[in-house]
């Protein structure tokens, strides 16, 4: 079973926010309480897998003309933009 989580009413939340924000860093997760209840949870988050610019580079096929006024137009049209 996982240790439980460090616990803070929302006074010493506030004065120790940047003591808490360091300890989410290293993976700690903190409970912040109001009157004893807990209320919320400070996680850590987790950094997603990007790629980044070019990712699709040689996945992509773009046809010719896919950019024309009457592609534009017929999405417009799809979207309910059409003037």
């Amino acid at each position: 079973m996982g240790e439980a989580a460090a616990q803070y009413n929302i006074h010493d939340a506030k004065t120790n926010l940047s003591r808490i924000i360091e300890r989410v860093e290293h993976g700690e997760e903190i409970v912040i309480s109001r009157a004893g209840t807990p209320v919320a949870k400070v996680i850590p988050l987790r950094p997603t897998a990007r790629s980044g610019r070019g990712s699709l580079r040689g996945e992509l096929v773009l046809r010719e003309g896919w950019d024309s006024d009457e592609i534009n137009e017929s999405i417009a049209d799809d979207f309910g933009l059409s003037g």
